[in-house]
């Protein structure tokens, strides 16, 4: 985990769980998006849907299994954000039980402005402070 600029914690609850008794497929996107926003908090005042002149909207997700994940397991999710453009970058996720990687992926996201209904710019602001975080 130490590669990822950026941790959060999340204990697996009933409603994360599959008719197989572990983890669903979807509820990983869902551990994805609640580090997302904590990343994000953790930047400043920001979330997905004000960074400044915009939000963001993803445009694929990828989610590698690895390992089973059980109600009540006591999850890391790192994060980090890398491959920075001119309207977007990548945002990788990896997961850990006690240090076992159980599963691992990546969001490209994009600036949206949820209001002209179009792709912009990143934020200088928001721009620089993700830059100055991740060293990028």
């Amino acid at each position: 985990m130490n590669q990822f600029s950026f941790e959060f914690s999340y204990r697996v609850g009933v409603a994360d769980i599959n008719y197989g008794g572990h983890v669903a497929n979807s509820a990983v996107l869902n551990f994805f998006q609640d580090a997302r926003i904590a990343y994000l908090a953790n930047l400043g005042p920001y979330s997905e849907m004000d960074l400044g002149d915009c939000g963001l909207i993803m445009s694929e997700a990828h989610v590698f299994f690895r390992q089973e994940m059980f109600l009540g397991d006591e999850l890391q999710i790192g994060v980090r954000s890398r491959d920075l453009k001119r309207s977007g970058w990548v945002m990788e996720y990896r997961i850990e039980r006690v240090t076992e990687l159980t599963a691992e992926g990546e969001t490209p996201v994009l600036c949206f402005n949820y209001n002209m209904g179009k792709l912009c710019r990143i934020p200088a602001e928001f721009r620089s402070v993700l830059t100055d975080f991740e060293k990028l």
